[in-house]
């Protein structure tokens, strides 16, 4: 996580240095990204950097919990708009991922992070794709989850089941990039998934 120093740099500095790691992060996998292009790219010295982060390690991983967290919102706004709907939700937020792998800020980043995974990154991503909404059972997502129409008892039965789900959703998005799958065929794939486990969860005489 990045130190102090960075978190107090004004936000055109981090932007900076966060568009300088991302364009190197795209270019090669995280095993092969320099730091001598990051710190050129961003122009700072490299004594600069590690003030701010560990190592590149480091900032890979904060720039994974960043876009876990901009998937929470994304989530957030979601289950807003299908009144809570939970299944309905992570098709639509599914779409939305897949269809970043098309963006050009986007595409490569995440090419490489999937294509070369390892125990830590795995960890990391498959936890953090939900992890805003596994803080507390008190938590926005949780909240706008309509459960009237689940067979759960409880909201800790819920954070398993968006537990279970994330899970899903990391397998999927692995697959899309091994096999490169189309949008139809990643989108036909997790709606199966998503209906085997709505078929499990949901009360009966509901549709």
């Amino acid at each position: 996580m990045p130190k102090q120093t960075f978190l107090s740099l004004s936000e055109d500095k981090r932007n900076t240095l966060i568009q300088a790691a991302k364009k190197e992060f795209s270019r090669v996998p995280l095993h092969e990204a320099s730091i001598a292009n990051i710190i050129k790219d961003a122009s700072i010295p490299r004594g600069s950097f590690y003030q701010y982060f560990e190592d590149k390690e480091d900032l890979y991983y904060y720039l994974l919990n960043q876009l876990a967290q901009e998937n929470n919102k994304k989530l957030i706004a979601i289950l807003q708009e299908k009144e809570g709907n939970l299944f309905e939700s992570l098709v639509e937020q599914f779409r939305h991922m897949i269809s970043l792998r098309h963006h050009e800020e986007h595409k490569d980043f995440f090419r490489y992070a999937f294509l070369n995974m390892n125990h830590r990154k795995e960890n990391t991503m498959a936890n953090n794709i939900y992890k805003e909404s596994l803080k507390n059972e008190r938590s926005q997502t949780l909240k706008l989850i309509d459960t009237s129409y689940l067979n759960i008892e409880d909201k800790q039965e819920l954070s398993h089941v968006i537990r279970i789900v994330g899970a899903i959703t990391f397998h999927n998005l692995v697959q899309v990039f091994v096999h490169d799958l189309t949008d139809e065929e990643a989108i036909s794939n997790y709606e199966t998934q998503i209906n085997l486990v709505k078929k499990g969860l949901q009360k009966e005489g509901v549709d």
